[in-house]
């Protein structure tokens, strides 16, 4: 009785943890999800923010798809519902790491674009 209650309890932990992380990270890049102007000047201040949050998703995607693709337990086989909830978080999270890295582009295009539009002095 005891030894269940004490995996019970790791796994609420583990979902605990599984939570915070998730809650973290979308603190860490809700500046760029939510931004209406793609300018330099309004994303310098959170861009560490924004780059930690992608680092981040970037590891929770490693994670997954080593979950998936390597099974720690090979002698139980795994549910079919369990490897397409993974299949789906994996895609899910793959767009959400290409839809940071456009936003992280279209910042860095408009600060160059708007660059060379202000130096008028140099002629090519």
């Amino acid at each position: 009785m005891e030894k269940g209650k004490r995996v019970q309890r790791v796994t609420w932990i583990r979902i605990g943890i599984f939570f915070t992380v998730w809650i973290l990270t979308i603190w860490l890049l809700m500046p760029l999800i939510t931004l209406d102007k793609v300018e330099l000047r309004s994303s310098m201040e959170y861009f560490y923010r924004a780059a930690i949050g992608v680092v981040v998703m970037i590891i929770l995607f490693g994670k997954t798809i080593t979950d998936l693709l390597f099974s720690q337990d090979l002698s139980r086989r795994k549910s079919a519902l369990y490897v397409t909830f993974l299949t789906v978080y994996s895609v899910v999270l793959a767009g959400g790491i290409i839809f940071m890295a456009v936003r992280i582009l279209a910042v860095y295009l408009s600060t160059s674009s708007a660059f060379q539009q202000t130096t008028t002095d140099i002629q090519y």
